[in-house]
């Protein structure tokens, strides 16, 4: 009997193995990758929170800033912004961690231009991170690759630098939104993503602009549509046929909107002031953008820029509550997006 269990136990360790070499060797990396390209998409529909020296000045990008205390909020409730996207039904939270002004939104060890040595004097993306977790949202982050603190904006060991800060001490990041607006950073985009991916090998990344890299095809004002749709991009995409023709790694599609869009289009990431305060995307149109992602199986980031109080606007509240009851109840859409 001993023999016969002993023989048995040989077998079944033999067919384990067996199994599992078969099994790595249809699953490898491209399925892995695949597999968690799928988890993104289903996070389908987030909040973009822009907050930084821009919410200050009223002007889209911010230069030339030399004392910190220029952002001054009178507070700040990240539990109601990941309260918001969760009834809003979306699935993560995208923060802008650092601007094009070089301003960081966490404890950086890298400069004194931070969030820390602010009048506000907290770790915004710490409590974020809780918030989100809070909230059952998940976290994906926005970096400005160079920034106008840095001699000609290219600095790649600062830049390195930051991105281990963030991949190692607010983790995981479901995506890294790379705005190439002040430069690459001296890293080039392939080296970033290859940098990411040694802290966190599941984290997408997508870059706006520059050359074509990453998993994540991301969308400054694009809109809902296929991989195979270059111009569902938007704009500021890597242009070329050639460079998106030969690129084939994309996995999963984003495009991103302001909520702060009327009358002045394109409309505005940052909270400007008062009388815009009811300058908003109707909640049909938001609804109709989200159906589209949906359709598409794409990430709609929605920017929802907070006030110099550090809270959403009531309008910007109101309306995301009632996209939220119109995807709880699926409503149907009267005309299908383009």
């Amino acid at each position: 009997m001993i023999a016969d269990t002993r023989a048995l136990g040989c077998v079944l360790s033999i067919f384990l193995a067996v199994t599992s070499t078969l099994l790595a060797a249809t699953t490898g990396p491209s399925g892995s990758v695949e597999a968690r390209a799928k988890e993104l998409r289903e996070l389908k529909f987030g909040l973009f929170v822009c907050w930084s020296f821009s919410t200050f000045s009223d002007k889209e990008w911010t230069r030339d800033v030399k004392d910190v205390s220029f952002f001054h909020p009178t507070g700040m409730d990240t539990d109601q912004w990941a309260r918001v996207a969760q009834e809003a039904g979306m699935g993560y939270m995208l923060f802008l961690a650092k601007h094009h002004d070089g301003f960081c939104l966490w404890d950086t060890k890298t400069t004194d231009c931070k969030v820390t040595k602010s009048p506000l004097g907290q770790d915004v993306l710490a409590a974020v991170r809780k918030s989100c977790d809070k909230y059952g949202i998940k976290l994906a982050l926005y970096f400005s690759e160079g920034d106008w603190t840095w001699p000609d904006s290219r600095n790649p060991g600062m830049k390195k630098a930051q991105l281990q800060e963030l991949c190692t001490q607010y983790g995981p990041i479901e995506f890294f939104w790379m705005d190439h607006a002040a430069s690459d950073g001296g890293l080039s985009h392939k080296e970033t993503v290859a940098w990411v991916k040694k802290f966190q090998p599941r984290c997408f990344v997508g870059f706006n602009h520059g050359q074509a890299a990453g998993d994540l095809r991301l969308g400054e004002m694009g809109r809902p549509g296929s991989l195979k749709d270059q111009k569902a991009a938007g704009p500021y995409a890597p242009k070329g046929r050639e460079e998106t023709d030969r690129y084939k790694d994309y996995r999963v599609s984003e495009f991103a909107l302001p909520i702060l869009r009327g009358t002045q289009k394109p409309g505005r990431w940052f909270y400007t002031n008062p009388s815009n305060d009811n300058v908003c995307l109707p909640a049909h149109e938001i609804y109709r953008l989200y159906r589209g992602a949906v359709r598409y199986g794409n990430l709609f980031s929605l920017d929802v820029g907070p006030d110099q109080s550090g809270r959403l606007r009531a309008i910007d509240v109101r309306t995301l509550q009632q996209v939220g009851r119109m995807i709880r109840n699926q409503v149907p859409l009267t005309t299908q997006p383009e």
